[in-house]
């Protein structure tokens, strides 16, 4: 993967034009005006959203300024769902900038987890990246590494330094050349209208027979509903800003999508979106 540097870098640099509003009910001392800003789509909204805290805070008396959190259209956004993970699940077929409205009150408890500090972000983060060594290499690689290893890619990710994350992380996606690719792929597959929010199943790269694997049959074994007859791929069929996929996606070998998602992203849940049969769906391949 460390050849397609700048399809890596395209990946990472990913920017979703974003408009945030402050929530009507909001006590302000003056009118607040909008804010604009371009999200990162591979990185939380917790994390990259200061200047809109302090931004609507400038008209806010301090009194009732509690715990911020985002909504879209009624739904609370979770912070520990990568951004362009979220815009894909409920946004992608709206017209951009993405309209998202900043609460300060009324903390939604039955729908959102608290994100008391950037130390919980760093910690979720984490443990996502060691559960999907534990998958690839049964924890060998992530802990092998240094404590400063794990601190630059974390302040990689937090200051969106590609490089400095990239040095890190390219050792999480190799494989040594007679393994034949990962132990197992590290996937999600996210739902929007089921009550089930994502599906993850053990899955091999390559099969018994030696076979190497392709993302259709992952998703015969583990979504067979998001299989469509080829004559209407090319109708149903609608792949969204990380991998622009033709309908022929499915035959892609799975070790390729899994190390590409996982490389170029960089992070537990990073989305391939598709749109089919009006289901929408987020089949996600994360590298860490």
């Amino acid at each position: 993967m460390t050849d397609d540097k700048d399809v890596l870098r395209d990946v990472w640099f990913g920017r979703i034009p974003t408009c945030f509003t402050l929530y009507q009910d909001e006590i302000t001392e003056r009118e607040a005006e909008p804010y604009y800003l371009l999200l990162p789509r591979v990185s939380y909204l917790t994390l990259v959203t200061d200047k809109v805290k302090k931004h609507f805070q400038k008209v806010m008396r301090q009194e009732d300024i509690n715990e911020i959190w985002f909504e879209y259209e009624g739904t609370p956004l979770k912070w520990h769902y990568p951004i362009g993970l979220l815009f894909d699940l409920l946004a992608s077929n709206t017209a951009l900038p993405w309209n998202i409205t900043v609460h300060f009150k009324s903390f939604p408890e039955k729908d959102l987890l608290h994100c008391p500090s950037k130390d919980a972000i760093e910690a979720h983060f984490m443990s996502c990246m060691k559960e999907a060594d534990a998958l690839k290499h049964k924890s060998q690689v992530i802990n092998e590494m240094q404590k400063k290893d794990h601190k630059q890619l974390w302040m990689g990710l937090q200051n969106d330094k590609f490089d400095q994350f990239w040095a890190i992380n390219r050792k999480l996606m190799e494989y040594p050349a007679e393994d034949n690719g990962f132990r197992y792929i590290p996937f999600r597959i996210y739902q929007a209208t089921t009550e089930r929010p994502f599906i993850q199943k053990l899955f091999r790269p390559v099969a018994a027979d030696g076979q190497v694997h392709t993302l259709g049959d992952l998703l015969k074994e583990v979504c067979p509903s998001a299989i469509i007859p080829e004559e209407r791929a090319a109708e149903v069929l609608e792949v969204h800003h990380f991998c622009r996929l033709v309908a022929s996606a499915v035959g892609l070998k799975l070790r390729f999508l899994g190390q590409a998602q996982e490389g170029r992203c960089g992070q537990r849940d990073k989305a391939i979106c598709a749109s089919m049969s009006q289901l929408l769906r987020c089949l996600v391949f994360s590298g860490l």
